[in-house]
Order: structure tokens, then sequence, then C-alpha cells
């Protein structure tokens, strides 16, 4: 399988190109988003790929984003290429990783929703028995499921690391309307799609989502519930007080963990095997959650 690392010229405007994500410019209500085929780790992006992994995010978002309209509008319009004007040469790279939506004003805030402690909750909980602002009981441990699903915004930097904020600074910075908005869809979000994970075999331990403004309509944008946006748990390796083997990129985590590495560029080379296993994860959980969702 090819790893495309790269988008060639489709004769578009380019508008970002994100560690993953390319979008480019259709037309002034209209955007092409595609995955490739990149990795980021630390917030640093690799120089190999994991093959299939832009079109397991791309196929992975379309199921929720169908199967979640019914909770908040989302900016999908279509996943058909047809029609576009893109070049013939490029549409083979192209099918099953892109998506055609509409073009939003982005809410610059990490819908954070966490059902388990874990990543940068454990460590705040460990400090202030909180996260984000959020009392939490006595007594959890990492991995602990929580008593109830919390929303722990953060603000989005594009030039470095998202921050941890409490809601009040998102109210102070979007107003109520907006943050009760944003908060109630996230947390029906998580909710239905951990109910939907637990039917294919997987724990959601936590996601986050992103939402714009299409006019003046809050809709949910960029990927939804990816392994690259959640954490996604085998119930068989689940222990409370442990850390869990997630089904993403953990692999890659834990061996650039082991070499020592600065976690700044360059980033280390990654043995074919690695590559290989972590492609094996990103799939199945596709696989898993098409059964259910499809």
């Amino acid at each position: 399988m090819r790893c495309l690392l790269e988008v060639p010229d489709l004769g578009l405007r380019r508008l970002h190109r994100g560690k993953v994500r390319e979008v480019f410019e259709l037309d002034a209500d209209r955007l092409l988003m595609v995955a490739t085929d990149r990795l980021s780790a630390f917030d640093v992006v690799f120089p190999q790929g994991i093959p299939g992994k832009g079109r397991v995010l791309t196929q992975m978002s379309l199921l929720w984003f169908r199967a979640t309209e019914h909770i908040v509008p989302n900016h999908l319009i279509q996943a058909d290429l047809g029609g576009l004007g893109l070049p013939d040469e490029a549409l083979p790279l192209l099918e099953g990783r892109s998506l055609v939506v509409r073009r939003a004003r982005r809410i610059d805030v990490e819908c954070v929703v966490r059902g388990y402690l874990a990543g940068s909750g454990w460590k705040e909980y460990q400090a202030s028995r909180s996260v984000c602002g959020v009392p939490l009981p006595e007594g959890l441990t990492l991995s602990s499921r929580l008593p109830e699903p919390i929303f722990t915004p953060a603000l989005k930097n594009d030039a470095g690391h998202d921050e941890n904020v409490s809601e009040g600074r998102v109210r102070a910075a979007y107003g109520d309307a907006v943050t009760d908005f944003i908060k109630q869809r996230s947390l029906e979000l998580y909710r239905f799609a951990s109910r939907a994970a637990a039917r294919a075999g997987i724990i959601l331990a936590d996601t986050k989502f992103e939402f714009g403004l299409v006019g003046d309509e809050i809709t949910l944008i960029d990927e939804a519930l990816t392994p690259d946006s959640s954490r996604y748990w085998p119930p068989d390796r689940y222990r409370e007080g442990e850390p869990v083997d997630s089904l993403d990129k953990q692999p890659v985590r834990d061996y650039v963990e082991r070499t020592g590495w600065n976690k700044r560029p360059p980033a280390p080379q990654l043995p074919d095997e690695l590559i290989a296993e972590t492609a094996r994860r990103y799939e199945d959980v596709l696989e898993r959650l098409r059964r259910v969702l499809a």
C-alpha cells in the first residue's frame, strides 16, 4: 500500500497544511480536506508515515459524522470527488481519504471530554485533585473510570501545545451561549460514541471535538472520534492503576520513549515492523466500529 506523505498539486489554493491534513479551497463555501498518512507524535512529524492511516481517519470520521448528525450538525457535504474538476491522475491518491466540507469560522477551543483518567488529566489530578477546574473525588488512580464524563477544554495554539483551561476561560472568551452549546453537545457526542464503541468491543477513554460557525450555526468540524483525536482502549488490556496500550500510535510513543529521543525535530527512523503494527491498530479500530455504525 502506498504511503501518501504529500498531496500533489491539485490546481487549488492550499489554505492549510497541518501535521496530518491539508485543506484546499474549492470555492467560497466549500473546502476539500485531505488526510495524508503522515505520523506525528509529541507534536513532531516523522519522516515515515503509516500506510493507509489517512484513509482510516477519513472513513472513521465519515462514519461518525453520519451517525451523530441527530446530535449536532457537521460540516460534511460529500465524500464523492466526482465533478470537482480535480486532476485525473490525482483521484486514485485522494479517493477514500478526502472529504468535501462546508467552510466554517473555527471556534478556537479543543472540546475535550474525558471518561477515564489518563494523559495530562492524570498529571493534573495528581497535583490538584481536579482537571481543568473540575473537582474529582479522592482515591482515583491512573486509568480510573470517572463517576461521569467531564468537559475539560483547551485553547487552541496552532504554533505549539494547546493550553488546558477552565470552563470559565472559555466563557470569558466566547460567552455563555456558545460555551453551553459546545459543552453539552461534546458531552452528548461522547456518551453516544462510548456506547457505540462498547458494542464494538472498545473503551472510548476520551476524545476531543472542534466546532465552527457555518453562517450563524455552530457546527462540528475537522475530524470526529478517530484514533488521532481519541483514546480507544481494548477491554482485555484495561487495568485500573496501569497505563493502557491504546489502539492507535501508542507503539510509536513507547518506542521513541525507550530510545531517549528528546522529542524535538528531527524525529527518529521507525522500524518497519513498528509501522506495520501501528497500521494494523488503525485498521482494527475502523473495522470494529464499521460493524456497529455502518
